[in-house]
């Protein structure tokens, strides 16, 4: 059993955002359209279910293939589905990132609405809404929609290397948020820095009526696998796949 202070070890203010990047193309780039069709599947799948419940074992398979490339072996997209191997460490992790992140986005929502409702309500026989009642709904855009990106970011960085420790360093689900939170804290600029270059990348592929978005994903995902690496290292990669035991001859 894992306890706190048995947590592998991580480094601090280790993330170079352009650098993880630049290896995390260099990590796909001779098996590029493998990645492309592993991450689009795995968010297909991962989307399938409510909460993530698929989202996390398809994660950890999209990483195990990344630790493998990372251990110069070939990517195959078999590797995808070995992430299920791990499906209970995974929808613990998928979960606590889902969750939470439903009860940041829902409240802001229904403040929207309501403020709308109470906008259109307010309109005068000429159709145009009350002053105060149009301040009022921009001013609930202009102050919850900052607080809710705010604390999506702080989610998504707390969360950044969970379903890595899950498949690389054999952590339970709950253990391997709690050391992705501290180390994801012990990073906190550096990779916001790097989620705001992804952020860039998606948004350019999203100007190319979407369909670009498909062909940065894998990029943005390797960055995160690279990012992962430059802060716990990578373990072995046999021990994600322990030799057999010895044949018996008795």
């Amino acid at each position: 059993m894992i306890t706190d202070q048995t947590f592998p070890e991580f480094k601090r203010h280790a993330v170079e955002p352009i650098e993880c990047l630049k290896r995390g193309w260099d990590l796909i780039k001779d098996q590029y359209w493998l990645f492309v069709g592993m991450s689009l599947i795995t968010i297909i799948i991962g989307s399938a279910v409510p909460f993530g419940i698929l989202m996390g074992p398809m994660m950890c398979g999209l990483n195990l293939a990344f630790l493998q490339r990372m251990d110069r072996k070939t990517g195959e997209f078999g590797t995808l589905f070995k992430g299920f191997d791990y499906f209970g460490d995974g929808l613990i992790a998928a979960l606590l990132h889902y969750i939470p992140m439903m009860l940041i986005i829902a409240p802001f929502y229904v403040a929207i609405v309501l403020a709308q409702i109470a906008m259109m309500a307010s309109r005068d026989r000429g159709g145009e809404p009350n002053p105060a009642a149009l301040v009022g709904f921009f001013s609930v855009f202009a102050i919850g929609f900052p607080i809710m990106m705010i604390l999506i970011v702080v989610l998504s960085i707390g969360f950044a290397f969970a379903y890595p420790l899950i498949v690389d360093r054999r952590l339970a689900g709950l253990n391997a948020v709690k050391l992705s939170f501290k180390a994801g804290m012990a990073n906190f600029w550096r990779l916001f820095g790097l989620l705001f270059l992804n952020g860039l990348l998606a948004f350019v592929g999203v100007l190319f009526c979407y369909v670009g978005l498909i062909f940065v994903l894998p990029i943005t995902f390797a960055a995160l696998a690279v990012a992962y690496q430059q802060v716990f290292g990578v373990a072995p990669i046999q021990s994600l796949y322990p030799p057999p035991p010895p044949a018996s001859f008795t």
